[in-house]
């Protein structure tokens, strides 16, 4: 405990926990995940944005559609 003291702001603990907040968190982190299971998704291969974007929005719907 000493240790977290003596840092000050520099880190430890969040100073409160917020479960509304951790739990969208973690919907977001896991849908992150499901996208990141489509191959084109993951290691990007389009060169421009707007391409990328509708690889994205086109597995979103897959998703979507299928789970």
């Amino acid at each position: 405990m000493g240790h977290r003291l003596a840092r000050g702001q520099a880190g430890g603990r969040p100073p409160a926990f917020d479960r509304a907040a951790y739990k969208r968190r973690n919907e977001v982190e896991r849908l992150i995940n499901k996208l990141k299971g489509f191959r084109a998704v993951a290691t990007r291969y389009d060169k421009r944005a707007y391409v990328f974007h509708g690889t994205v929005t086109v597995a979103a719907i897959r998703l979507w559609l299928c789970d």
